[in-house]
């Protein structure tokens, strides 16, 4: 799953007292966990102000981060998870459906990891294939018939590049969800949780507002990709992790989203309950500031906002 020495005093901290913790009752045991929990308030404050951009992916990819389940499980209620795309089959990389948020009904669509081998094999490792593009954007024009604002949840590595993928049409499954996406007449907020992957990702990222958590990363390739076509070595993928500009800070300094997301101290994985409430609050936030244009202001914001993206020199 990835080298995670930089949280190994960390680790070693919380199993220390977690074996504590059964003795808790006793005084001297009381003041010395609390004496422990300073440390790792102090531990986690130093570690993660100085994460390099590989080390912030490998957080971005921590087994233990919360996925799309997790969250909506925390932060809506009401949700129905709908199925296929009425064309092939059904998809589990991607879960989709109805749900409320604040007495509101929004439309849910996400990538889902899995958390042990029977569920990443079930979620093939939360790598679409074209159906699960083209469930998601069945839900989108379901949602703006019915006038109900889309949130989607992006934690994928990529799409899936296997043979069936490409005879099923996954390029054209992406870029219908390209244009379509740019045209909605609903409210529309992407969210990095985890790996932005690729087209994989940017499939559900054409949004009104585009989001990322502080340790998530947003790319057109993975590092590991980007060192074997470079370098031709993919052990040169902190290099190219350096490179890419893929986390949070660079993606808002260069203009590609537009707000970052803070995570609990160590990261999503430390504390899935902070972690899904600052979530919350960004949706609230950027729900209402969306839902208050009129939907034709909305849809040429929208345009504009990913036609200024980049820059050029002639």
């Amino acid at each position: 799953m990835g080298n995670y020495n930089f949280e190994a005093p960390i680790v070693d901290l919380l199993r220390e007292m977690d074996e504590l913790s059964i003795y808790a009752e006793r005084p001297e045991t009381a003041e010395r966990l609390e004496k422990l929990k300073a440390k790792l308030v102090r531990w986690r404050k130093d570690i993660y102000s100085k994460l390099n951009p590989w080390q912030i992916t490998m957080v971005a990819r921590h087994p233990q981060r919360p996925y799309t389940l997790d969250y909506i499980q925390r932060i809506f209620t009401d949700f129905i998870e709908m199925h296929g795309d009425r064309k092939y089959s059904d998809d589990p990389a991607i879960v989709a459906g109805p749900a409320s948020f604040e007495g509101q009904t929004v439309m849910l669509i996400g990538h889902q990891k899995g958390r042990d081998s029977k569920q990443r094999i079930f979620r093939n490792f939360g790598m679409p294939n074209p159906e699960g593009y083209r469930k998601a954007l069945r839900l989108m024009k379901f949602a703006e018939k019915f006038k109900h604002p889309i949130i989607t949840l992006i934690d994928t590595p990529g799409a899936y590049p296997g043979i069936g993928a490409e005879e099923r049409g996954q390029s054209e499954a992406i870029a219908v969800n390209l244009r379509e996406m740019a045209r909605l007449k609903v409210p529309t907020i992407a969210i990095v949780i985890g790996e932005g992957g690729s087209g994989g990702a940017l499939a559900l990222g054409v949004a009104d507002r585009v989001l990322m958590l502080q340790y998530s990363i947003y790319s057109v390739i993975s590092p590991e990709g980007c060192a074997s076509i470079l370098y031709r070595d993919t052990g040169k993928a902190e290099d190219a992790a350096q490179n890419l500009h893929l986390t949070s800070t660079d993606l808002k300094n260069l203009g590609m989203i537009d707000e970052i997301i803070p995570e609990p101290l160590g990261g999503a994985h430390a504390d899935w309950e902070a972690s899904a409430g600052l979530l919350k609050q960004a949706i609230q936030r950027n729900l209402a500031e969306v839902t208050g244009m009129h939907w034709n202001d909305r849809t040429h914001a929208r345009y504009d906002k990913f036609r200024k993206m980049g820059f050029y020199q002639e």
